[in-house]
């Protein structure tokens, strides 16, 4: 396993839509072991292969809290089949804009189809958090970070200090 480099905005990969995966093999498993340790390290609940520079739809969660045992998930080729009409309005940040949060307002149960880690189907409900990071990491298999749902002064005060953060790193 190996901890890989998180791009942050405004690298223009982090806007690729991802392509599905034809088949789990170990390959792919070790891209999702890199995520998953990648994601540890950072640290952070959720990771979209984008975010490394891979353009694949495989992403890496763990909801666990700091005093719980790791719970790894994994899904590849996710698709939602079904969102709930009420939302829930959630404080969001991502490894790929770091040191912002802002509220955006989700679906607050979903219905998700994925491929888990042996390439078996699953198809199940989320709700809450776990809803909520689903669907913020789906969003960059399309090429959509979460400063994307902000006003433009918002999104571009975001980008304008994660670029000054970088410069001053």
């Amino acid at each position: 396993m190996a901890i890989r480099d998180i791009l942050v905005v405004p690298d223009p990969v982090l806007k690729q839509v991802s392509q599905p995966v034809e088949r789990v093999d170990d390959d792919l498993r070790a891209l999702m072991d890199d995520m998953l340790e990648t994601m540890y390290d950072a640290p952070g609940i959720g990771l979209a292969a984008i975010q490394i520079g891979v353009a694949k739809q495989v992403i890496v969660m763990d909801l666990a809290g700091p005093d719980e045992p790791k719970q790894p998930r994994y899904f590849v080729n996710p698709q939602i089949l079904t969102t709930s009409d009420d939302t829930l309005p959630y404080e969001e940040g991502c490894l790929s804009v770091p040191d912002i949060y802002d509220e955006v307002e989700r679906p607050s149960k979903v219905t998700l189809k994925y491929l888990n880690y042996q390439g078996e189907e699953v198809v199940e409900e989320a709700e809450g958090l776990y809803a909520v990071c689903i669907q913020h990491e789906m969003d960059h298999l399309k090429g959509v970070l979460f400063i994307d749902y902000l006003s433009r002064l918002k999104r571009d005060r975001a980008v304008a200090k994660v670029k000054k953060q970088a410069r001053a790193a």
